[in-house]
């Protein structure tokens, strides 16, 4: 789990872009339209059978490719898989962005207030303990029994997401409530690692390989829980974009400008939460890219203006999750690198450029 500073600093509050720069702006939601189609396309194509892009295209628009085994790659294989870094991305990245302006932290990412430990802690609930009542119950749960690990974290992740949204009612300050949630992260993940020592080394490995992070394990049937889900997060963050923008000079203003902050709050962590969390479940706890995809956005547009930075982080999300895929594959070969690695060797110099580039921040 990633560790947030307790002592918060205020992000920085430009014009917006769409006011002042027009061509510009213009320009880069152009730049980052064809680079999330073209980085979308390759991600189709290239893996350890490669296929040419006129072959994907003809798949895609619904021809039959040169080669049957070929259709077959795409559409059960890697166009689910791409679908699913697309939403992935684009939802961690929207995470990321509220939760660092609703702490005013500019090292806040998706998971700091204990999502992902939730999910872990009931991941590791039925890896670490196969045989358990608790795994049979879910044995018998339809579809979602059929998707045991998925199951159990979202179970997991939903107790973690009330335990928070209860505590948000009745604290008052943000500050508090991020200690609160790093505490609740601490203590899920305290019980992961009491399952981990008692466990036997078959299935920690097998705990691990999901703690590493893949796209790959959503089926087309899968996406039928996971995208409405993820949409639905963020429709509901598109309609924290105002009172993000106020929070931005402090709750004080906020409050002066008439948001309800207690609602506001709870609104934020709620769809920050299910997106976190519904992404983990399916993929795995995947790191860095809520925290480094926003501060891509704002130096891309010169902006914290959220009506622009959302639909922007949507689109960055996505393009990074499709190139951390990409580089996870290694194209040509059948070595698939560990997802979570590649975002961090990815991720880390943008935080650490983050660091460097304000004079006043303080570790």
């Amino acid at each position: 789990m990633t560790t947030v500073t307790q002592k918060t600093q205020p992000l920085s509050v430009e014009r917006p872009a769409a006011h002042s720069r027009p061509r510009t702006l213009r320009l880069a939601w152009i730049a980052l339209a064809v680079a999330l189609v073209s980085v979308f396309l390759l991600s189709v194509a290239l893996g350890s059978v490669n296929i040419p892009l006129n072959e994907v295209l003809t798949t895609l628009l619904g021809g039959e490719p040169a080669r049957a085994s070929w259709r077959t790659i795409i559409m059960d294989f890697r166009l689910p898989k791409a679908f699913t870094a697309v939403l992935a991305g684009a939802a961690l990245a929207v995470s990321g962005l509220q939760m660092q302006t609703l702490f005013r932290n500019p090292l806040a990412d998706p998971f700091v207030l204990g999502i992902n430990a939730g999910a872990s802690l009931g991941v590791a609930l039925v890896v670490l303990s196969v045989g358990t009542p608790g795994a049979a119950v879910l044995a018998g749960l339809g579809l979602i029994g059929d998707l045991s690990l998925t199951a159990a974290a979202v179970i997991g992740a939903a107790l973690i997401m009330a335990l928070v949204l209860l505590v948000a009612r009745r604290v008052a300050s943000a500050t508090t409530l991020l200690v609160l949630g790093l505490m609740f992260g601490y203590a899920t993940g305290a019980l992961v690692s009491l399952l981990m020592y008692f466990s036997i080394p078959e299935r920690i490995q097998a705990y691990i390989n999901w703690g590493y992070g893949s796209f790959g394990g959503v089926t087309w049937e899968q996406m039928t829980i996971l995208a409405p889900g993820l949409l639905i997060g963020l429709a509901l963050s598109w309609t924290t974009a105002k009172p993000l923008n106020a929070l931005l000079l402090g709750e004080d203003y906020a409050r002066s400008m008439g948001v309800n902050i207690r609602y506001a709050r709870i609104t934020i962590i709620a769809g920050s939460a299910l997106l976190a969390g519904t992404v983990t479940a399916f993929c795995g706890p995947i790191g860095f890219l809520g925290v480094a995809v926003p501060h891509l956005c704002r130096t891309l547009f010169r902006t914290s203006d959220h009506r622009l930075l959302i639909p922007a982080c949507v689109m960055m999300g996505a393009l990074c999750a499709l190139t951390a895929d990409l580089v996870a594959r290694t194209p040509g070969n059948e070595i698939v690198l560990p997802l979570n690695a590649v975002t961090a060797l990815l991720g880390a110099p943008v935080v650490a450029w983050v660091i460097l580039r304000k004079r006043n921040f303080r570790v």
